[in-house]
């Protein structure tokens, strides 16, 4: 009866067990197997003849808090043809001294965003080896979709200080990993993918990088280019910004402190304020004519957005181009000669909402994550295999 309950707790198929012995630390479970006609490898014969025994120790996931060791009695067959050969078992792979539940429990763990030390410890099995199960996964390129966004984020990988990204933004999904953002690169990984591949691809999605969509132009030529909206939106509030900045030179100490830590209501939209922090700001756009002019094409510009029509969205916007590039403010003329330069990409910014680079950015922060738990991840193969496994 105790063997029965030791079997059904080890959850194994076709073994006999013979006895179980434990320290502190460890869990030695000794088995046995019934003998079965085996297929030689070499002439494709059966056979039943037994050559000679052998014992392995085998690693299984840990039991009770322990390491859990399988003592196997291993059969070594021979053959009429001459061919010796050991007994194959459904729970171990060929020449593995772990089995096939503690290789599939790693690859699982793998999928979740934690170091590969820890997943080691939690399997009572060294880094080393966690990191052979991880060379066996491999992942092609999936076929691109009708959106493609790109960016990159620094990941220190193959002696590279950034990586690129590939994501499907409406499908939220990782396409591809990249080892580094060289246009040279890029330009021959996207001339690889067939053309009638490239050709579906409507939508591309990238931030305010010339090279980016330079190489949108060239290797997808019916897309139509998208810059991110919080890419460009962040310029004029980086304008407010440097506004405020150079107004708080000017004051005196206590003031200047009060503007620094009140600047969070400069930059939030004016109608989600309270009663309180309304007050407050109308006070401190008082104290000069160029923050009050800042903020008020701040508030502007904020408002595109809420406009409903693309047609009125790309009246307001080149209005506002114009307005800023009168206003006087030198970082307000500097932001409206950048929307200038990108007003095409801008406005289809606009037009098609539904595309930009926020899932792009969502999936940055989890691989940040990921690098800072592992403490870096230099091999590149390897940093690209994980990635795609915590994104899928």
């Amino acid at each position: 009866m105790h063997s029965h309950l030791i079997k059904d707790l080890l959850n194994l198929e076709g073994v006999i067990v013979k006895k179980v012995s434990q320290s502190s630390e460890d869990v030695v479970v000794t088995l046995e197997t019934k003998p079965t006609r085996q297929v030689c490898p070499a002439c494709g014969r059966t056979t039943s003849k037994i050559h000679d025994y052998r014992t392995q120790y085998i690693k299984d996931l840990p039991l009770q808090g322990k390491r859990c060791f399988l003592e196997l009695r291993k059969r070594r067959y021979t053959c009429r043809c001459g061919k010796r050969f050991l007994e194959t078992y459904p729970f171990l792979a060929r020449y593995q001294q772990r089995t096939v539940r503690m290789t599939a429990f790693v690859a699982a763990e793998l999928h979740e965003v934690q170091s590969v030390q820890s997943i080691a410890k939690r399997a009572n099995i060294s880094s080393a080896t966690v990191n052979r199960i991880l060379d066996t996964i491999s992942y092609d390129r999936p076929k691109l979709g009708n959106a493609l966004s790109i960016d990159e984020f620094k990941g220190n990988a193959a002696r590279q200080k950034f990586q690129c990204i590939l994501v499907d933004p409406r499908k939220h999904k990782v396409l591809d990993i990249l080892p580094d953002r060289n246009s040279i690169h890029l330009a021959q990984y996207f001339k690889d993918i067939p053309r009638h591949e490239r050709l579906k691809v409507e939508f591309f999605s990238c931030d305010m990088c010339r090279p980016y969509v330079d190489l949108a132009r060239s290797y997808f030529p019916a897309a139509r280019i998208v810059i991110d909206r919080y890419h460009f939106t962040r310029q004029v509030f980086w304008a407010l910004e440097n506004v405020r900045k150079d107004l708080q030179r000017r004051m005196a100490v206590d003031r200047r402190r009060y503007y620094k830590r009140s600047h969070s209501i400069l930059t939030k939209r004016y109608a989600s304020l309270n009663e309180e922090q309304k007050k407050a700001c109308d006070i401190m756009l008082l104290y000069n004519d160029d923050l009050r002019r800042a903020h008020r094409l701040k508030e502007k510009f904020l408002e595109i957005f809420n406009i409903r029509k693309f047609r009125d969205q790309r009246t307001a916007f080149m209005d506002w181009i114009e307005e800023a590039h009168c206003s006087g403010i030198k970082h307000f003329e500097k932001c409206a000669a950048t929307f200038a330069n990108w007003s095409h990409e801008i406005l289809n910014a606009f037009r098609f909402d539904f595309i930009s680079n926020g899932p792009t950015e969502g999936f940055n922060n989890k691989i940040k994550v990921l690098k800072r738990i592992s403490f870096g991840i230099r091999r590149f193969d390897r940093f690209r295999t994980r990635i795609l496994l915590t994104t899928t």
